[in-house]
């Protein structure tokens, strides 16, 4: 469903069929917390979920509206926009692996909050590439435009150092909200690790990147690291972040 959600806004040519996707899907919500699930595979399952871990609603509704207002397909005006659209997707989607492994912990909210952050910045940066291939440009304006940037050097790949300061200057966001999520691992309970193992990606491209001198057009970013399994792996067996 949620990666579903992730290729409305390119798999369509008119923003109303956009919305009446999200539509179906809100008022699907609405139903399945009435007992009453559309008769489809995905939104059953979904109800066996929410009856199981007792899911909140919120969430759910929270991401499907977040991505809603995403397909007015702008660039993000500031950093600020950026983070509250992660906030609003991937922390709502950690909030929720949380509550499906039945953690109730306010430590855990605070890193789930920042792990979501960094994660949807990461995937901003990651998609650069591919958004500028078909002309589209969704970095932080303010951040461009503070290092003289325009969407047009985007587009045309540029990797001049000016292109650099952008990603560095976003990429490092990213990072300071991955330390302050791991800032409460002494106080999140065990059983929470699991939903957050995200964190593994999102530090081996931050790691990737950095090695690339922030090139976010590099080719080797676009390569998956073939270690990543193993990582998961270590992590998930240490119950660590």
């Amino acid at each position: 469903m949620w990666s579903w959600h992730r290729q409305v806004k390119d798999s369509i040519s008119q923003k109303t069929v956009g919305l009446m996707r999200m539509q179906f899907w809100k008022t699907a919500i609405e139903d399945i917390f009435r007992d009453d699930p559309p008769n489809q595979p995905i939104s059953v399952e979904l109800w066996r979920a929410v009856r199981t871990h007792s899911l909140t609603k919120r969430w759910l509704l929270r991401t499907i509206r977040e991505r809603e207002k995403d397909l007015d397909d702008r660039a993000y005006r500031n950093l600020q926009e950026l983070e509250a659209y992660a906030e609003n997707t991937q922390s709502s989607l950690v909030y929720l692996l949380l509550e499906c492994l039945g953690v109730k912990d306010v430590h855990a909210d605070h890193a789930a909050s920042h792990i979501g952050k960094a994660h949807g910045i990461v995937t901003c940066l990651r998609a650069t590439p591919y958004h500028s291939s078909r002309r589209k440009v969704y970095l932080p304006v303010d951040i461009c435009m503070l290092h003289g940037v325009s969407q047009e050097d985007f587009i045309r790949g540029s990797r001049d150092q000016n292109i650099r300061d952008v990603t560095y200057d976003i990429a490092s966001q990213a990072h300071v909200h991955l330390q302050h999520a791991r800032s409460f691992s002494k106080s999140v309970p065990a059983t929470a690790a699991p939903a957050f193992l995200q964190t593994v990606v999102v530090e081996d491209f931050l790691q990737r990147l950095r090695r690339a001198d922030f090139d976010v057009f590099h080719p080797g970013l676009q390569v998956r690291n073939p270690l990543l399994p193993l990582q998961l792996y270590l992590r998930s067996w240490r119950n660590t972040y």
